[in-house]
């Protein structure tokens, strides 16, 4: 039975990946404009981030819809189809769920953060407009 209901999902996922995209793709909100200063500041900050995800995760797409927002360039790592980034995400934050967030410090120090109302409320608290 287990297999079965598998089966049922992956096939479920494959028919919706394109229209979840496609979604994305059509409601993709505008960027907030900065000063190219004030840009370039944010650039720099988000150099220490990295967000692991899977390509249609609905809410992997929400916390992508929230730095298109915010005008955020955050690297994005695909732990679906990429073994080594999987790897990372589980040696590192504990667990293979996405989305999550590594924020390194100054001093090196990660911090791995999931859920993505999390992931949104500290990316509006830290790059949101004052």
């Amino acid at each position: 039975m287990k297999p079965l209901i598998r089966l049922f999902f992956r096939t479920l996922r494959l028919i919706l990946a394109p229209f979840m995209l496609v979604g994305y793709w059509l409601t993709r909100p505008k960027g907030i404009v900065r000063p190219a200063a004030a840009q370039q500041d944010v650039d720099a900050r988000t150099r220490s981030l990295a967000l692991y995800r899977y390509p249609t995760c609905p809410f992997c797409l929400k916390t992508r819809r929230a730095m298109q927002r915010l005008s955020l360039n955050i690297e994005l790592r695909d732990a679906q189809h990429d073994e080594t980034h999987r790897a990372a995400l589980i040696a590192g934050g504990g667990k293979p769920q996405v989305p999550c967030l590594l924020i390194t410090d100054a001093q090196g120090k990660q911090t791995w953060m999931y859920e993505s109302d999390a992931i949104n409320a500290w990316l509006n608290r830290e790059f949101g407009a004052a």
